[in-house]
């Protein structure tokens, strides 16, 4: 009796802990695999795996991309080998570990076999399929990586490397294993702003490769905002001359060039955000003519409100605009805004009164309406699918079931986002989730599990509401974020959203995950990401 009551009291403290917030160490996993495969099948038998004579092989197409991904990957595994000092390995040691039964032999090759054309590709597109099959079988000649584009095949590199841990000597080991796997959404992202605190170039590439070393595929950028604008426009170089911090805190159309393709290189689409009507001051610096004049008594008070949505060449200045976005940004998507559209400065100016009474406008939500439609028409004339902030749903905006809702509030009182999302996807609408996955809520300790305990699709609907949810976004607002704490604020917490939007639902126990993420923490510390523990005391080899 004794021992029972000690027993259940013990686990009573493990779920204490978990609710609590407090930590307890978790011993990393050795070769598993984050976000955690659709289906999985591990043998005994295992290989070692020399890093400096390993090579991947094309068994049928080739492309640019497929031979950087190989150079990327082999460059990955030679990261993972720890040194034998670390160990103590005595070659002495050899003729044991190969005299195993377990031990199969040395896997030299992988076999890829990529199944149609890539050389044609320069970006992934929403549509892209990332599906791929896994085998590391007791016959080397038949271990073989699979799929039917280079996007799974991406997929299926970063989960070879994964399967790959350290032994007590100066190799790789891998068990033999099978694994068959996909994305339970297509759209899994990390939106990061960069107009709070101006993110480096060379930031957020490392971003991006955080983000395939956890299967995200989305690089939602939030390029500009009351505080900086640092997008070098060609049409409108004095946006960002003006606008920005300093002449060097601006992202040139080179530098564009070089994330967007760095990012198409790993599998990653990228999304452009210029959001407005609100969040817009930045914008007046270099052309005050398109914010609306705030007025005190009525006079002008020298203060700045949202876009000035009265005006004809507000519309003419946004097609220009947009047309010169839409030929830099390649994607299919395109972010518009619309969140957090404050009245007070449209209320106290006379000329925004007046077109309202001449257009029979009664509300400002009327008058929002009126210039949001006018910035959508823009966007579907471009031919891009527009994503709006959950505001413009909520404010009764008319929009098209070709426009994307983002819902990011979590009113607990009235219903949460499970409500709105309820709603919007009622309304015929597709859905991203980021209402529970706002990095900048902090809270101490290993506050990933948070993040891990939202499932997309716990609201109530059907299954015609549930199959409009796109996805997710891991969203890192910078107000108090800059180049050097960006990544330990980003990472491992984003690598729970990771796995919510692509494993399948409860794929795995808080336990078991803490174990695979104290192991994957450290795999993206060999990688040079600074990613922070996510559980209790340890240490990463």
């Amino acid at each position: 009796m004794f021992l029972l009551v000690n027993s259940l009291l013990f686990v009573l403290y493990l779920d204490l802990t978990f609710v609590s917030g407090l930590n307890l160490p978790a011993r990393p996993t050795k070769g598993e695999v984050w976000p955690k495969p659709q289906l999985q099948v591990s043998y005994q038998k295992s290989y070692l795996v020399n890093p400096q004579t390993f090579t991947f092989h094309a068994v049928a197409e080739n492309c640019k991309l497929l031979e950087r991904a190989f150079d990327r990957y082999l460059e990955i595994i030679n990261k993972s080998m720890i040194s034998s000092e670390t160990y103590g390995y005595s070659e002495q040691d050899d003729d044991m570990y190969e005299a195993n039964k377990e031990f199969v032999g040395y896997l030299d090759s992988l076999n890829v076999l990529l199944m149609e054309p890539c050389n044609h590709i320069t970006v992934p597109a929403h549509t892209m399929e990332e599906h791929y099959i896994l085998n590391i079988t007791t016959e080397t000649s038949n271990s073989i990586l699979s799929a039917s584009t280079i996007w799974g095949i991406l997929r299926g590199l970063e989960t070879f490397s994964q399967l790959l841990y350290s032994t007590d000597r100066e190799m790789l080991k891998i068990n033999c294993t099978t694994i068959v796997d996909y994305p339970r959404f297509p759209h899994r992202g990390l939106m990061v702003d960069t107009s709070r605190h101006f993110i480096p170039v060379g930031k957020i590439l490392k971003t991006l490769d955080a983000m395939s070393y956890n299967k995200l595929n989305v690089f939602h950028w939030h390029l500009t905002d009351d505080d900086s604008f640092p997008y070098q426009s060609t049409k409108y170089p004095n946006l960002s001359k003006m606008g920005a911090y300093t002449k060097s805190h601006v992202y040139s159309q080179s530098d564009v060039k070089t994330i967007i393709r760095f990012a198409a290189e790993r599998g990653i689409r990228v999304i452009a955000e210029f959001d407005t009507p609100g969040h817009s001051i930045s914008w007046g610096k270099a052309m005050p003519e398109l914010l609306t004049t705030c007025y005190t008594n009525g006079v002008p008070n020298g203060r700045y409100g949202p876009i000035d949505p009265t005006k004809n060449s507000t519309y003419s200045f946004f097609e220009n605009f947009f047309d010169e976005v839409a030929e830099v940004f390649p994607d299919q998507y395109l972010h518009l805004g619309a969140d957090e559209v404050l009245p007070f400065c449209w209320k106290s100016n006379p000329n925004i009164k007046k077109f309202m009474k001449e257009h029979n406008i009664e509300s400002y939500k009327e008058l929002e309406n009126y210039y949001i439609q006018k910035i959508l028409n823009i966007s579907h004339n471009l031919t891009k699918k527009p994503i709006l902030w959950e505001d413009a749903f909520t404010n009764s905006v008319n929009l098209t079931s070709s426009t994307t809702v983002q819902i990011w509030k979590d009113l607990k009182i009235i219903g949460g986002w499970k409500r709105t999302a309820d709603k919007v996807t009622k309304a015929g609408l597709p859905i991203l989730l980021s209402a529970c996955w706002y990095l900048d809520r902090l809270e101490s300790g290993g506050d990933w599990r948070k993040f891990y305990n939202c499932e997309p699709l716990s609201f109530i609907g059907n299954d015609q509401q549930k199959a409009l949810v796109l996805g997710g976004e891991a969203c890192m607002w910078t107000e108090v974020v800059n180049q050097y704490n960006i990544e330990s604020r980003v990472w491992p917490r984003a690598s729970a959203v990771a796995e919510k939007l692509w494993s399948a639902e409860n794929a795995d126990t808080y336990w078991n995950a803490a174990k695979r993420l104290e192991e994957h923490a450290c795999r993206m510390n060999k990688r040079g990401i600074e990613a922070q523990p996510p559980n209790g005391a340890g240490f990463c080899i």
